[in-house]
């Protein structure tokens, strides 16, 4: 049985008092790790802060934090605060979100992504080491900076997030774990395969690398209006987030219903991309309904072999109290 971990939606929450309260009410719960995102929203750092003040139990988390928004160095400044704020319960997740974000939003170039992400990490493992950092990249060229406090007694894990089996076998390879967001169940067990290749290549201890699984969850005593959710959540990474995700779910075997959401978004019939998603679909990449019906559809996720934490996840139109609901109905 894998842990149960919780993703909240920073930006959506009408207060950074109700995301905090989210957090400390998942701790109550039993939740294992509470992540929180960055997107267009607030910052990763301070709702992560302000949560490790008001828990004492509960791991905390990125993700995703992306890699070309903040310079590895700052990175593992960021990491090597965040795990003195908490007393060790923070762990980093970086990845290097799509080119709509990155460019559009932060005016970077986006180039390969891969390697930035790489590079990422290995810099900030030479941050976190107290050392002085010496880094002669493709991206980052780096001399003489070294952290003017103790740094972390207890190491800060780096996930990767990741789509495409490149991008998950250098997971495996360089990373502490690997992020798996918008996979379908039956889908996420092909990229397994590539995490394990990354591992080997980096001959790494396969224990030791972790594997997080993002499932979108809703369940309501109205359990249309559950679906209904999740549905337009799904349609709208498919259909509104740029290619990535379209094509993550080509590769598992809907090219064509992926094909069909994204072009109904993009012509701005959002109503018939959503109703595209279908009852397959919503049961493959969430759990959604009435409460009974939702843990019975997340625990086919909980048991899925090589994967040790389910990342509990809400639909983007659920509001506060749905969220509430819903994180209570699905706790450990």
């Amino acid at each position: 049985m894998s842990d149960r971990d919780v993703f909240l939606p920073v930006g959506a929450q009408p207060t950074l008092g109700d995301l905090v309260e989210q957090a400390v009410t998942a701790e109550d719960l039993g939740y294992d790790r509470v992540w929180f995102p960055e997107g267009w929203g607030r910052d990763v750092v301070t709702p992560i802060a302000t949560a490790a003040e008001r828990t004492e139990r509960i791991g905390l988390g990125t993700s995703i934090a992306n890699v070309y928004s903040r310079s590895p160095t700052l990175l593992g400044q960021t990491a090597a605060t965040l795990q003195e704020a908490s007393d060790d319960r923070f762990r980093l997740g970086v990845g290097p979100s799509g080119p709509i974000v990155v460019e559009n939003w932060h005016g970077e170039d986006f180039g390969n992504p891969l390697r930035r992400t790489r590079e990422t990490i290995e810099i900030v493992r030479q941050v976190l080491s107290g050392e002085p950092v010496s880094y002669d990249g493709e991206y980052f060229t780096l001399e003489g900076f070294r952290l003017r406090f103790d740094p972390p007694e207890t190491q800060v894990p780096i996930d990767a997030a990741a789509l495409g089996p490149k991008a998950v076998e250098l997971a495996g390879r360089f990373a502490d774990g690997w992020h798996a967001v918008n996979y379908t169940r039956d889908g996420v067990t092909p990229r397994l395969e590539d995490l394990e290749r990354g591992v080997e290549l980096g001959e790494r201890d396969p224990d030791e690398v972790r594997v997080t699984l993002s499932v979108c969850c809703c369940t309501l005593e109205d359990g249309d209006r559950a679906r209904e959710l999740v549905a337009q959540h799904i349609a709208f990474y498919i259909g509104g987030m740029g290619e990535f995700y379209r094509d993550n779910l080509v590769r598992q075997g809907y090219e064509d219903v992926a094909n069909e959401i994204y072009d109904a978004w993009q012509d701005g019939d959002h109503g018939h991309a959503t109703a595209l998603v279908g009852d397959e679909l919503i049961d493959q990449m969430g759990a959604a309904g009435t409460p009974s019906e939702a843990r019975e559809q997340l625990s086919q996720f909980t048991d899925l072999e090589g994967v040790d934490a389910v990342n509990v996840s809400f639909p983007r139109g659920a509001d506060p109290e749905e969220i509430l609901e819903t994180m209570r109905a699905v706790a450990p």
